[in-house]
């Protein structure tokens, strides 16, 4: 199975509309302080929020195809940047009522998080730079080159 993502920056600025499988339109940008308009979460930002939304959704689909009455889960997922590698600490908050063999069984769910086995497992990068859009004006002060 693949999954695709096509980002393009809206009017040359900082902020980016992405594409999302062709199905969805999610906005990226920087904060202020690196020329960015803070409108929306930075690119990097968005690797705990994928976390977090995959961890709980597990855990309501299979609370859901239990019958199981949540109410309410939160899933808070805190990145550090700083380290090496890289360290991701959660949170799953759940229900006070949930029996020991429940909250067992929620815990093995979280560790199935399809983001999670995806870092798990690692990633190559096959990068390609295409020099194919047309560029409408000179940039910065430089003249388009003719053929």
């Amino acid at each position: 199975m693949s999954f695709t993502a096509s980002a393009r920056s809206i009017a040359g600025t900082l902020c980016h509309q992405i594409d999302v499988n062709g199905r969805h339109t999610i906005t990226t940008d920087e904060p202020e302080s690196l020329g960015g308009t803070d409108t929306a979460p930075a690119p990097h930002e968005l690797l705990p929020a994928m976390v977090a939304s995959c961890i709980s959704t597990m855990i309501v689909l299979y609370a859901q195809r239990h019958d199981w009455q949540l109410h309410d889960v939160r899933v808070e997922v805190d990145y550090d940047t700083d380290t090496t590698p890289r360290q991701l600490n959660v949170v799953v908050h759940l229900p006070d009522d949930l029996t020991a063999d429940q909250a067992k069984r929620l815990r093995r769910v979280a560790d199935t998080c399809p983001v999670r086995r995806a870092f798990q497992a690692g990633f190559t990068f096959e990068e390609q730079l295409v020099l194919d859009l047309h560029a409408p004006h000179a940039i910065r002060g430089v003249a388009p080159q003719r053929q």
